[in-house]
């Protein structure tokens, strides 16, 4: 009944019936059918509320809206709240039963390390022997069913779905990415969150959350709205860890590799072959590389910690796991033994961060080779600063297309040049086809060299005006590798 669905729901005023029977929640009005509710948001692309017509013209019984339209049709429950998101977040979690109350939702938020830390969470807590759900930028899973994955985190009504249908599988706990575009558009309100964990913050999202402060103030957001049930888990590293928890109810801890924290790690040896580290004392070998992977492994263990996992278990099985896809992901080729690494680094940090672990990796003269492009609709402020750091930490660069998406590729490479300076001129040049950029770069590599294919990661396509083109990085590498004889 549409009168339980609109539990917490703060209503300004009811024109009609609300024990209405609700057959489906709808924010697509072209998806209303008889017995629907459509709730009007306001987008950032398209309002909802022009839509209002349309959805009582399909069939909708009621609308959920933040201003009631001039005209009332007879038979339709309409009901004005203050903000429809907000309104949506607490009405999807009452339709599909409370589900997040049935399990452990366990959120991981920041720029860099989301997908890696849920991937591993999930891996970790199966492997123990847990039926748990993962909700990420890869891919979405109930227990080994694999869902395919379009946003980092789904709409309000399709993760409270999804929340559902882990429930109904028998999963206890849920692992799940929640990006800053999620937590602003309350994607995840209404959701109760046993844990929440934050692993950095860096240059990202400009063009949508326009300053820097509003981007770090939405991140904080969510901890701030953690109940005193739940724990809170922060890098201590990160400038802004202290600032993310200051103000949350949330039991604190923080993982560290350089001061004292809940969850201290030290790196003993970072190579090719993995990671050598101590874990508050124990020393562990790991199977990821780098830096920032010795991060995202204290954050992971940390959680485990905290949901009542026993230390001697969780190292045991974490130090036999791998990363998630296109996340340092990489191959030796046959003949040259070149090392290729396909990474999904988009931001300036992560493209440092990826840089300075394969400096790190190097064993003699070997050249670094990176591909990299920038993607179209998206922040436009981190080009040039992307071209400057691909620069200035390798030793060849083609600057090549991402995902152009609406925009010219060749503009989007004419902003990335303006952040070469003068000396790294003769480093790059600029390949606009992808596939003939990463071709370039094989035939440029020697033996042992290493090729770095930086932005798109695990993603299988490209996207050019609209249309999605096959299109894998990985596979690509592999088979310029063997046509190049390398």
């Amino acid at each position: 009944m549409l009168k339980d669905i609109l539990y917490k729901v703060s209503l300004r005023t009811v024109k009609g019936d609300t024990n209405t029977a609700i057959k489906d929640l709808q924010i697509d009005s072209r998806k209303v059918s008889q017995g629907s509710c459509f709730i009007a948001i306001r987008g950032t692309i398209s309002d909802g509320h022009q839509f209002i017509n349309t959805a009582v013209e399909n069939g909708a019984a009621a609308i959920v809206c933040e201003a009631l339209p001039a005209s009332l049709k007879d038979g339709v429950t309409y009901v004005e709240v203050e903000t429809s998101a907000v309104a949506a977040g607490f009405m999807s979690h009452n339709f599909y039963d409370e589900p997040s109350l049935k399990l452990k939702l366990v959120g991981v938020t920041g720029t860099n390390g989301k997908t890696t830390i849920a991937t591993l969470l999930w891996k970790l807590f199966t492997a123990l022997g847990y039926k748990c759900g993962l909700i990420s930028t890869i891919q979405n899973q109930v227990g080994n069913e694999v869902i395919s994955s379009t946003h980092t985190t789904p709409d309000v009504i399709s993760v409270n779905a999804l929340l559902k249908k882990m429930v109904d599988a028998g999963c206890t706990k849920v692992f799940m990415e929640c990006s800053s575009h999620a937590i602003h558009q309350h994607r995840i309100t209404g959701l109760q969150f046993s844990g929440a964990l934050f692993s950095n913050i860096t240059h990202d999202h400009l063009d949508y959350h326009k300053t820097f402060d509003e981007y770090i103030r939405v991140k904080k957001s969510w901890f701030d709205a953690l109940p005193a049930t739940a724990f809170a888990i922060s890098n201590a590293d990160d400038k802004r860890g202290a600032v993310m928890l200051q103000n949350t109810a949330a039991k604190k801890y923080f993982y560290s590799l350089k001061t004292m924290a809940d969850f201290k790690g030290k790196i003993l040896e970072n190579s090719l072959v993995g990671l050598h580290m101590l874990v508050n004392d124990s020393e562990v070998y790991f199977r990821l590389i780098g830096e920032f992977n010795a991060y995202n492994l204290l954050a992971v263990y940390g959680a485990a910690i905290c949901l009542g996992e026993e230390k001697g278990n969780v190292l045991q099985v974490l130090s036999s796991l791998d990363g998630a896809e296109g996340r340092f992901d990489y191959m030796v080729s046959a003949n040259d033994r070149i090392i290729g690494i396909v990474d999904y680094a988009h931001t300036p940090d992560a493209l440092l961060n990826v840089l300075a672990t394969i400096k790190k990796l190097r064993q003699g003269n070997e050249h670094i080779i990176t591909v990299i492009g920038c993607g179209g609709d998206r922040d436009k402020t981190k080009r040039p600063i992307m071209a400057a750091a691909a620069c200035e930490h390798s030793d060849r660069v083609i600057f090549t297309a991402d995902n152009p998406r609406s925009e010219d590729p060749l503009e989007i490479l004419k902003e990335m040049e303006t952040g070469v300076n003068v000396v790294a001129r003769k480093k790059y040049i600029t390949i606009a086809d992808r596939r003939e950029a990463i071709k370039t770069a094989v035939s440029l590599a020697v033996k042992e060299d290493i090729i770095l294919v930086a932005g798109k990661g695990h993603e299988k396509y490209q996207e050019i005006q609209g249309v999605k083109y096959d299109f894998d990085d990985k596979k690509i590498l592999n088979e310029m590798f063997e046509l190049l004889d390398k």
